[in-house]
């Protein structure tokens, strides 16, 4: 890539019109209606093309709580989009001579250990960042989603129990351990926690002045979103809910302004503002290069030839063979997209407060097909159908569910409560307690708190987890596994619907009761 210069300037925030086939009108407007139909309370966007800020809105409100208008600073957290961030911290130790992306974790980590011992020798610092340790999706993410009492030391440890789903190295599996894990790769490399690496390392050079590496860090909340989730069909505000152990997978609070400003960076080939280079051109090529492949869909809507992840970015190509750059994330109550088309000089941010990606995708596809040249292909009405459609058909699993259970209630077949109550234990996740109150029986995480609901007949040997918490949309199956003497001796859950986060990550638990 040729480098370009920095041409924005805080002007273009306050008075742009859109250089491009869509128009700023047009743009909000869709926008507006991306609100109303995916029912979320706000959501800003940001565009640059060809060097430019064309634009940058907020639109909606931050909060249903206080109804104070969302806009381009208001702060966000970028979750996955953190990634990036991660990556190029590493490779900027590879640039100063301290790491190599093939060194062995165990070289910098001593303690790192899989569950595999052969795996565990050859793991390197270039795995823990490609999606590709074997291990499921999402795997151990129930250390971090919803917060818990886990810390680095824990993961360490801990990843060492998780079962291998694939072979190592053979196929992708998103997994957001192995993120924290390079990001303490990063501490005791830089000697610098990841937070302070990636706010002076990077944020302060790049000009990213309102962005903090944590939502712990923000001390001016001034201006910023609260988390909002349907919960049993309704809108509802949460409280942030994310642990700071798992900031290299996902902790960045940003605003569009930052987050344009990164991708400016990012497209003028890691030069900042003032014509520092933070990153060789040697390094910032590797980052965007495929390391991990993943299938193209058949009826693929960019005429995709490859796809696949980098280092902290999926990759593909687009119309015409354009490569394009991106990433997505998701907290509990919010997600955001961040993509980039370096070949066009073309980035687009969107930042929401309500975790449906079907919003940002509509955002970002209209704009992406603007630049491309399609004719509009209205994907405000396409994905606003298979959202309605995807939910109905959860909700219609989770009816079917819920039905059974009424009709089991007195079933003399339900296992009797002193068959299953008392304290069960997972290798890695630690105690579950199962308990009686009159005649409600309850299920309770020792290490995550607020995982904890109300056990419901289902038949025989299976009881379904209600969790109290409703915005989680994650209840469960538990299935039992029973003694000669009709005792409890171990439980394992499923997720009911699809619809629950992959980082409730209940299949990988096995409780087995303790004596």
């Amino acid at each position: 890539m040729r480098l370009k210069p920095f041409l924005y300037t805080i002007a273009f925030f306050t008075s742009m019109t859109l250089s491009a086939q869509i128009e700023e009108a047009k743009l909000d407007q869709l926008v507006e209606s991306t609100l109303k139909t995916f029912n979320v309370p706000g959501i800003s966007v940001g565009v640059i093309k060809d060097g430019k800020v064309v634009y940058a809105k907020g639109h909606g409100v931050r909060a249903m709580s206080n109804k104070k208008e969302m806009d381009n600073s208001t702060l966000v957290g970028v979750a996955s989009n953190s990634k990036g961030f991660t990556c190029f911290a590493l490779a900027m130790l590879v640039d100063q001579g301290k790491l190599n992306w093939d060194d062995k974790v165990r070289q910098h980590i001593p303690e790192f250990k899989l569950k595999d011992a052969w795996v565990t020798e050859q793991f390197t610092v270039r795995d823990l960042v490609t999606h590709r340790s074997g291990m499921g999706l999402g795997a151990g993410d129930l250390m971090f989603f919803p917060e818990a009492d886990f810390n680095v030391s824990d993961v360490l440890k801990n990843v060492g129990h998780l079962e291998a789903e694939s072979s190592f190295r053979s196929q992708f599996a998103y997994n957001n351990n192995m993120f924290i894990i390079a990001g303490e790769v990063l501490k005791r490399v830089s000697g610098l926690s990841w937070e302070e690496f990636i706010e002076t390392k990077i944020m302060k050079p790049v000009g990213m002045t309102n962005s903090k590496a944590s939502y712990n860090r923000v001390t001016d909340k001034s201006n910023i979103i609260e988390a909002h989730t349907l919960a049993d069909g309704k809108l509802v505000q949460i409280p942030h809910d994310w642990s700071p152990l798992a900031n290299p997978a996902g902790g960045i609070m940003s605003n569009v302004d930052d987050m344009l400003t990164w991708a400016q960076f990012l497209m003028n080939d890691a030069v900042t503002a003032k014509g520092e280079r933070l990153l060789s051109e040697k390094q910032f090529h590797e980052l965007w290069q495929l390391q991990t492949p993943l299938k193209v869909s058949a009826n693929d809507s960019y005429n995709s030839n490859f796809k696949g992840y980098g280092l902290g970015w999926f990759l593909t190509d687009v119309k015409g063979g354009y490569k394009q750059v991106y990433h997505t994330g998701g907290l509990l109550g919010t997600v955001t997209q961040f993509t980039m088309i370096p070949d066009l000089d073309l980035a687009i941010v969107v930042l929401t407060n309500q975790m449906n990606g079907s919003a940002f995708t509509t955002i970002t596809n209209t704009i992406k097909d603007s630049y491309l040249g399609y004719e509009d292909r209205n994907w405000l009405d396409k994905l606003g159908r298979n959202n309605t459609e995807w939910y109905t058909y959860n909700d219609s699993l989770k009816i079917a569910v819920f039905d059974q259970v009424a009709k089991m209630k007195n079933s003399a077949i339900i296992p009797k409560a002193d068959a299953i109550v008392g304290a069960y234990k997972d290798v890695w996740f630690g105690k579950v307690s199962i308990t009686q109150s009159g005649t409600n029986l309850r299920l309770l995480s020792d290490k995550s708190q607020t995982l904890k609901g109300s056990l419901l007949p289902y038949n025989a040997t299976t009881f379904i987890v209600k969790w109290d918490n409703r915005s989680y949309d994650a209840d469960c199956y538990v299935q039992f596994s029973f003694d000669e003497t009709g005792k409890a001796v171990g439980a394992t859950l499923k997720p009911i619907a699809p619809v629950t986060d992959f980082s409730f990550d209940f299949e990988d638990l096995k409780l087995i009761k303790q004596d």
